[in-house]
Formats: structure tokens, C-alpha cells, sequence
């Protein structure tokens, strides 16, 4: 009699979970953005999320939490309960801070659960146009003349546009001072007013800005040029062989989600991604759309911690 308790209950389970994943969602769900609303992450994630909204008929709520490296947004998901219902887009700052910062409310990689990667950015490098410069060899005979004297910002600490910065300062052999923003917008709005003279960014705050002639664009950071600007020359091509910087957004859960809901999810977004017309968009931003399972984006998680965290080590980044 026991074993039959047993057998029923056990179906039970099983059903409920199975029904779990196929009504999945049967309520809004919360994306952490750990960046300020305007910025290329969270202009992908936004277009991502009203997508599903749209397929699924539940509403997508973008929650935008800077601050800390991308730490304060991070933990809201690392300590969410894992049934889908919180999820968020985290990028390379969340997987440098172990490699640098000491005492993090989490364990990188226990705590996420990788759910599918949506993009890959190569960055681009602009300048304001009062600088006498015209090319990236230009910009660095500059700096090597003029040590310390330009300012380079960038859209927040341990960003894929700080890291590239500093990849470059020791690749070239120059000397610039770093200026730390929270988040593109204040980044860009000092650049165009020459408080500082540098920055890598996400293509789609500084497109309109390089349109308009208020910024130029010196090079960018990928291997292959931008989809977004295919007239800018690569750092590669423009005198560095071998630089290769991208950003990437991906979404993460937290830490054990259910495999069904997980595969539900995950199907979805990179489904989303390569949608004709959210690709056109994409791309026009300067971002390649990529849209994996949870195992290929997990494996992808831990080639970029093993690289990144070379290279924060490289440019000399300590733990606090």
C-alpha cells in the first residue's frame, strides 16, 4: 500500500511539473537590467522582452539596477527563486569581478544559470573630433606625445569598453587617464563635450552622434568590422594585428531552474533573436545576433572568464 502511495505521488509530481512548463508564464516577468535605461543592453533587452510578451502573452517587466559593477543587479537574480519568473541580462563585468574584486554576494558560477546568449557587440572607439587626429596610429603617436594629457571614459567599471581601453594603453604603449561613468549616456554626453577625448562604447549611443559629426569614429574592437558602422576599420586593420574585443548581453536565471522551464525560455529568446525584423534591428545597432542553448551558452560563460580574467589580470586590475 505504501508503494502505491509512493507511485501516485510521484506521478503527481511529475504532472504538475510538466503542466509547470507548459503553462509557463502565467505571470509577469521581472528582467533585471544591471545597467541605466538608454544603454545598448538595455535597448536589446527591451526589444527581446516585448517580443516575448507578444508570443506569450505576459508582460515582460524591465527593472533596471546599476550600481557595483553590475553586482547590485547580478545578486537580484543570483537570489531569486528559480522558477523563471526572474530573470535578467548580464554581460562581461559579471564574469571579470571574480578575477577582481574580493567577497561577492554570490558564486559566478554556481549561482546563474545561463539561458541563452542574445548578442555579441564589437565596440567602437570615438573621439571627439577636436582632437588632432584622424586614425588610430595618429591617436596613438598623440598619446605617446602627450602622456597622461587625454582622458578615456567608459560605460562602467570592468565594461568590455573600459577592459578594451586598457588592452589597448598597454598593447600601443600609451598612457591616458581613465575616467569611470555609470552607465553610456553620461560617458557619451562628456565626450561630446571634450571633458573627456576617448571612448569604447556599444555602437547604438554614439551611431547618431558619429552621423551627425559631433563624435568620429577611429576604429572598432571585433575582429571583423561592425555590422553597424562596416566603413570604420578594425583595431586589427588599423595598425594592432591580433585585437579582438567584443561585449556580449546574455540572459541568465538563477541557479537551479528547472530544466523544462529552462528549455522553454531558452527556445524562446533565441528564437526572438534571429526574427527577421529583430535581427534587421540589431544588427543596424551594431550588434550580431546569436540566440544558443543553455549548454553552448554555459560553455561560452566559461571560455570568456578564462580570457577576460587574463586580461584583467594583464592590465594590472587588483581585488579590492
Amino acid at each position: 500500500m505504501h508503494g502505491f502511495i509512493k507511485m501516485i505521488f510521484i506521478a503527481l509530481t511529475l504532472t504538475a511539473a510538466f503542466a509547470g512548463a507548459q503553462n509557463y508564464p502565467t505571470r509577469p516577468i521581472r528582467w533585471i537590467v544591471p545597467v541605466p535605461a538608454g544603454s545598448t543592453t538595455d535597448i536589446v533587452s527591451r526589444l527581446v522582452g516585448q517580443k516575448i510578451n507578444e508570443a506569450w502573452g505576459q508582460q515582460v517587466i524591465v527593472d533596471n539596477r546599476a550600481g557595483g559593477a553590475m553586482i547590485v543587479g547580478s545578486e537580484i537574480i543570483a537570489k531569486a527563486t528559480p522558477d523563471g519568473y526572474t530573470v535578467g541580462t548580464l554581460l562581461t563585468p559579471t564574469i571579470v569581478n571574480p578575477f577582481v574584486l574580493k567577497n561577492l554576494p554570490y558564486d559566478t558560477l554556481k549561482d546563474f544559470t545561463p539561458v541563452s546568449l542574445m548578442v555579441m557587440v564589437p565596440g567602437v572607439m570615438t573621439m571627439n573630433p577636436s582632437v588632432p587626429a584622424n586614425n588610430l596610429k595618429e591617436v596613438i603617436a598623440l598619446a605617446k606625445a602627450n602622456p597622461g594629457k587625454y582622458n578615456y571614459g567608459s560605460p562602467g567599471q570592468l565594461t568590455s569598453g573600459h577592459l578594451s581601453m586598457e588592452m589597448l594603453k598597454v598593447t600601443a604603449g600609451i598612457n591616458m587617464t581613465y575616467i569611470p561613468y555609470k552607465g553610456g549616456a553620461p560617458a557619451i554626453a562628456d565626450l561630446i563635450g571634450n571633458q573627456i577625448q576617448f571612448l569604447i562604447s556599444g555602437p547604438p549611443g554614439v551611431l547618431p552622434q558619429i552621423k551627425s559629426g559631433r563624435l568620429k569614429a577611429i576604429a572598432t574592437t571585433a575582429a571583423k568590422r561592425s555590422p553597424g558602422l562596416p566603413d570604420t576599420p578594425t583595431f586589427a586593420e588599423a595598425g594592432l594585428p591580433g585585437y579582438d574585443t567584443y561585449e556580449w548581453y546574455g540572459v541568465f536565471a538563477p541557479g537551479n531552474m528547472p530544466k523544462d522551464v529552462l528549455a522553454k525560455l531558452s527556445n524562446e529568446i533565441a528564437r526572438i533573436v534571429k526574427l527577421p525584423d529583430v535581427s534587421e534591428k540589431l544588427i543596424a545597432q551594431g550588434a550580431i545576433p546569436v540566440g544558443n542553448t543553455p549548454a553552448e551558452f554555459s560553455a561560452f560563460v566559461k571560455r570568456e572568464m578564462d580570457t577576460w580574467g587574463k586580461v584583467a589580470q594583464q592590465v594590472g586590475l587588483k581585488p579590492d
